[in-house]
């Protein structure tokens, strides 16, 4: 295996609070819940909508439509939130869901300078890539985890791709060829990525160091090594402790830049890393909806 490629923070990234440590205490960021639908059942995820108390990937307050959307990124940005990157990361997989290129196609017209993001289980990826890119999009983040069918199988209960559904190693091998094809085909186009990677004890733990050098021989600029939360098909694993994830981002190190500063964010997150303005947004979002329903 050989060393990780050298990390050149570029100002694209340096603006980016998810790609740069020191940005995150700067620079917010806004996700957009636009994205219900998904492609692919972790047996890790719970897709809980309607959830203001907890925070977690997969849930939000509320799913909204383009135009609340773009609403909402137009009160936020008047009122100078140092908002650098506008993303969508579900509740589902954003590249499920068609409201994710309207969204981003517009925000791309109307909001120029905001960086764009999009994060994604990536099964969709070889064939929505240039969807992605002519919405504007520049920044990715892929959610790799696993390397051979026989741990992706521990990981993935079904995939649904060009209307079959898939079990088994047959759903398996699915994802994590379009995982790897797609993660590829985004650093040969040029757009900045990041590798997210939940350790699950027990199940992927051999393989994680195997997704940190390979992801970094593709050129993938950081990986983001988040704890399981124990739910789901998992809710009697238990969590790995912060010596477990420090030792692996230890040997992940040596082949890929490791992100430290992970909140996992909500569906629907605001604001500054660690310091989200949830009741705020609470009531922002209840007033735009409002607003859009008396507009329909």
């Amino acid at each position: 295996m050989t060393e990780a490629k050298t990390f050149k923070p570029n100002s694209f990234i340096k603006n980016h609070p998810c790609f740069s440590k020191e940005a995150h205490h700067k620079f917010g960021r806004l996700h957009l819940p636009v994205a219900p639908a998904c492609n692919i059942q972790c047996r890790y995820c719970i897709r809980k909508y309607d959830c203001a108390n907890e925070s977690r990937p997969g849930i939000t307050s509320r799913v909204m439509k383009h135009d609340e959307a773009i609403e909402k990124v137009r009160t936020l940005l008047d009122r100078n939130d140092r908002i650098s990157v506008i993303g969508i990361a579900g509740p589902g997989d954003p590249l499920a869901n068609d409201e994710t290129f309207e969204v981003m196609a517009s925000l791309h017209r109307e909001f120029p300078e905001i960086i764009l993001c999009v994060s994604t289980n990536g099964l969709y990826l070889p064939d929505r890539l240039g969807d992605l890119m002519k919405a504007g999009v520049r920044s990715l983040t892929i959610t790799i985890n696993a390397v051979t069918p026989a741990v992706a199988e521990k990981v993935y209960a079904w995939a649904s791709y060009k209307g079959k559904r898939y079990i088994g190693k047959d759903a398996a091998a699915l994802i994590l060829g379009n995982q790897w094809r797609g993660l590829t085909n985004a650093i040969d186009a040029g757009l900045v990525v990041k590798i997210n990677t939940v350790y699950i004890p027990g199940v992927n733990d051999v393989e994680i160091p195997l997704i940190a050098w390979h992801a970094g021989e593709r050129g993938a600029d950081i990986m983001n090594l988040m704890s399981l939360i124990p739910q789901a098909e998992f809710e009697n694993v238990e969590r790995p402790t912060k010596d477990m994830i420090a030792k692996k981002r230890e040997k992940c190190g040596k082949y890929i830049p490791q992100m430290t500063h992970c909140r996992q964010c909500r569906a629907d997150a605001f604001g500054i890393l660690g310091e989200d303005r949830d009741m705020e947004l609470e009531i922002l979002n209840a007033r735009i909806g409002e607003e859009y329903c008396e507009s329909v």
